[in-house]
């Protein structure tokens, strides 16, 4: 932080007491311009599809469930490129996309992404990656125009994201 900034972080630690941090930034002379709303007003997109959702993280996971199926898709949840085939093999109904890592363990996101594509063609898949979009796209895990969302996202743009795609 200090390079970027020009301030500096302070610890100090206590066994038994605990740990004090102190963030020191430097003082802007300057009037801040108050910044726009980054998501767009407005009540956020409906959906009705089936949603199959790849996240190796359970926190992740169980958040984006719930977020999708507050706004009505049916979610099934895999937590990894093995069971997200699995899941393609067993389930009955139509799927319409996939929701994916890109990195995960053992079967990553684009491996299992090309093996449901052959199961269930016709499925959409949108990734999702903590790994910034230029170290994703020029390593060539993923086409620069490949759905892709940010992690961390906001529930309101998972949602967006998700209609966006399936809108395609």
């Amino acid at each position: 932080m200090g390079k970027q900034s020009g301030g500096h972080v302070a610890a100090y630690s206590e066994a038994g007491r605990g740990t004090t941090m102190k963030i020191y930034l430097p003082v802007v002379d300057a009037a801040v311009e108050r910044a726009a709303a980054l998501v767009p007003d407005g009540p956020l997109p409906m959906g009705h599809e089936t949603v199959l959702l790849v996240e190796d993280e359970e926190g992740v996971r169980k958040l984006a469930h719930e977020v999708l199926q507050r706004h009505g898709y049916t979610v099934l949840q895999a937590r990894d490129g093995g069971e997200a085939v699995a899941l393609c093999h067993s389930h009955p109904g139509e799927i319409h996309l996939m929701v994916t890592d890109v990195v995960m363990p053992g079967m990553g996101g684009r491996e299992s992404a090309d093996l449901v594509s052959e199961l269930r063609p016709g499925i959409k898949v949108l990734f999702m990656s903590g790994y910034a979009d230029r170290a994703v796209t020029e390593h060539r895990v993923l086409d620069p125009d490949t759905p892709y969302l940010q992690k961390p996202f906001t529930p309101a743009t998972l949602v967006r994201k998700v209609r966006e795609v399936l809108d395609r």
